[in-house]
């Protein structure tokens, strides 16, 4: 693994653009926030890493955009956490300047709704407590390249997920300490930090994302990831980790936690992120991408462009429940028509964090389509077919996701 810079000269992250973000490029880009900004990538030579995220491993990644790097189904592993090195990028605006992370502790966040509201510095946070969860960080556009809709978007296959331990203090904890929330607080409203261009309604761009309250229960102020402090391309010095819910709702930068009657009017809430039909555009009507449902996708044999050798053969992958932990993964090696039980392999973190299963089979020469098919601990099945939207989101269908090679 490389070793990451602890400092990273300023970025202009938007892909095509120069130093300054112009307000017409932001408003066409945020017309609907959800559908991410990459275009679907062409046959073309691979583009290099970024150099902002110049420390990763660029053989384990497809650069789609400098904002939109996806980890090659190949490259997961059978070791559960997601190296930072191979973990995928998804970032809705800028990062701030690098200087936020040359003294991570001296970062605020403003702590709202609660009896008595405060700025809390990273240190003071430290504090306050410590806990340590594993957790699937997942986009919610993951598994949009297999619509044949072609939603507009990036067209991530498996790799824009990860399993990765976050370090940090829990929100109730943080909550408790400061008095408890004040009455009538539905929501809880996470705002990132990102620096926003200027001569726009900041509503129309910022990243800023409610969730019902009960998400406190889980909820960390995280400083911490894989065991080191985290990136600034991951939302170094700190990020609201919601366990269980889509990447978006996880806050890069916090800078404002605030527990509110109403949900944000951001646009990345009102009209961003929604389930919209086929065709039409999101509003505050439709559902937004929040809680993640069970989902599994084999990794391997056959992935990454080997050839697959005739006899035994390990098939592995990954599965996760999303809210709830993996109870079962059944593997079919002939497209779903017959299932067998794979058996769990590696240490269970936890329900919010994945499972690595495996089945070993013998397999003839022959062409077979491989997919697995997983359980949660509520009894909710992994669904054969995707939910059609607008936007490409929460595909879990295990069709999509199968695996076809050819043995000889």
């Amino acid at each position: 693994m490389n070793k990451r810079p602890t400092s990273l000269p300023r970025r202009q992250l938007l892909a095509g653009t120069g130093a300054t973000v112009t307000a017409a490029a932001l408003a066409g880009w945020m017309r609907d926030a959800a559908a991410n900004t990459a275009a679907p990538a062409a046959a073309a030579a691979p583009r290099p890493l970024p150099a902002y995220v110049n420390w990763k491993d660029a053989n384990s990644l497809i650069v789609h955009t400098n904002t939109t790097i996806e980890t090659r189904r190949s490259a997961f592993g059978t070791s559960i956490i997601t190296p930072d090195a191979q973990l995928y990028i998804r970032n809705n605006l800028p990062a701030p300047d690098a200087s936020i992370v040359a003294d991570r502790d001296a970062w605020e966040v403003s702590i709202e709704g609660v009896r008595n509201p405060r700025k809390l510095t990273v240190r003071d946070l430290k504090a306050m407590g410590l806990e340590t969860m594993a957790m699937v960080l997942q986009c919610s556009g993951n598994g949009r390249g297999y619509f044949p809709s072609k939603p507009s978007g990036t067209p991530w296959q498996v790799g824009a997920a990860g399993c990765v331990l976050w370090s940090g203090v829990p929100v109730r904890v943080v909550a408790e300490a400061l008095g408890g929330m004040t009455n009538g607080m539905k929501f809880m409203t996470g705002t990132g930090g990102e620096k926003l261009p200027e001569g726009i309604d900041p509503k129309s761009v910022i990243v800023e994302r409610s969730m019902p309250v009960v998400a406190m229960a889980d909820a960390m102020l995280a400083w911490e990831m894989n065991g080191v402090p985290i990136s600034l391309a991951h939302g170094g010095p700190l990020r609201l980790i919601v366990p269980g819910y889509t990447g978006v709702n996880n806050i890069k930068y916090v800078k404002r936690l605030a527990f509110t009657a109403q949900e944000s009017d951001a646009r990345i809430m009102s009209h961003g992120y929604r389930i919209s039909p086929p065709g039409a555009n999101g509003d505050p009507s439709q559902p937004s991408v929040q809680e993640m449902s069970v989902k599994s996708w084999i990794n391997g044999p056959g992935t990454d462009g080997k050839p697959v050798t005739a006899g035994t053969v390990q098939i592995h992958g990954v599965a996760f429940g999303g809210m709830h932990a993996v109870s079962k993964v059944d593997v079919s090696v002939d497209g779903g028509k017959t299932w067998v039980a794979a058996r769990m392999v590696g240490p269970d973190l936890g329900r919010f964090a994945w499972r690595q299963f495996a089945l070993a089979v013998r397999l003839p020469a022959g062409s077979h389509t491989l997919v697995s098919r997983a359980t949660d601990a509520a009894g909710n099945v992994q669904p054969e077919q995707r939910m059609e939207n607008a936007a490409g989101y929460n595909n879990s269908s295990w069709v999509d996701h199968a695996v076809k090679v050819t043995v000889a």
